[in-house]
């Protein structure tokens, strides 16, 4: 197939394939949402709170960061109704990104907490702060300017997992793209146009990204620095 005409047999399904863009977007900002919230909770938990908390903040981030994406989706989708929870597979998809997510952002977290000078939480301790106050209004402001090279990263991690929601049926560009191939017998040019556009979009939040934290980034702790996808 000469290279010039290597997307001629999708021109007429373009839409059909950006029509899974909505879904694929709700996947990777629910799913990053999820773990931005959730998982700066377990870093504080892992970092201040006592030993037991500690300790089951870690274990709960292991066994996350062991259990397969897919396994996680499938577990969610097909398990939680035999307990008589039951989700349509969008919905699905965010919580299984989401709690996948907020294990590795917890981590992502935590790096940049403990990269904080001690004297600032003893300072605000000082001041009458409550632990969970000075965590709030002290450390986390800083400590996110930090990770952000490595919460960027992960948001792209999320952005290209959006495609094993294809296992459950969600309709986002990855299942557009096979129902396409399924379709004009040819799977190469679709595929090729999903990749693309997965790449558009990691590039564009990459360097998105590292204008940011340039903008942000705290003078002596990495000023500067290139945000990878």
């Amino acid at each position: 197939m000469p290279g010039s005409t290597v997307f001629t047999s999708i021109a007429p399904y373009i839409k059909v394939i950006l029509d899974g863009l909505p879904e694929t977007l709700l996947l990777t900002f629910g799913g990053f949402g999820i773990g931005l919230v959730v998982g700066p909770i377990l870093a504080f938990m892992e970092i201040y709170g006592p030993k037991p908390l500690a300790r089951l903040a870690a274990a709960i981030e292991e066994v996350i960061r062991g259990i397969p994406l897919l396994v996680l989706m499938f577990i969610i989708y097909f398990g939680l109704p035999e307990l008589g929870i039951r989700l349509t597979p969008l919905p699905a998809a965010i919580l299984a990104i989401g709690i996948r997510s907020l294990a590795y952002q917890s981590q992502i977290i935590r790096s940049a907490v403990i990269s904080i000078p001690a004297g600032q939480w003893e300072a605000a301790l000082s001041l009458g702060m409550s632990p969970v106050g000075a965590f709030i209004n002290i450390i986390i402001p800083q400590a996110f300017r930090i990770a952000i090279p490595g919460l960027v990263n992960q948001f792209t991690v999320d952005l290209k997992d959006t495609s094993i929601a294809y296992a459950i049926g969600v309709a986002e560009i990855f299942t557009q793209a096979v129902h396409v191939a399924q379709v004009i017998l040819d799977y190469l040019p679709p595929l090729l146009f999903v990749g693309l556009i997965y790449f558009v979009l990691t590039y564009t939040a990459s360097s998105l990204a590292s204008t940011l934290y340039r903008r942000l980034a705290i003078p002596g702790l990495g000023a500067g620095g290139v945000v990878t996808v």
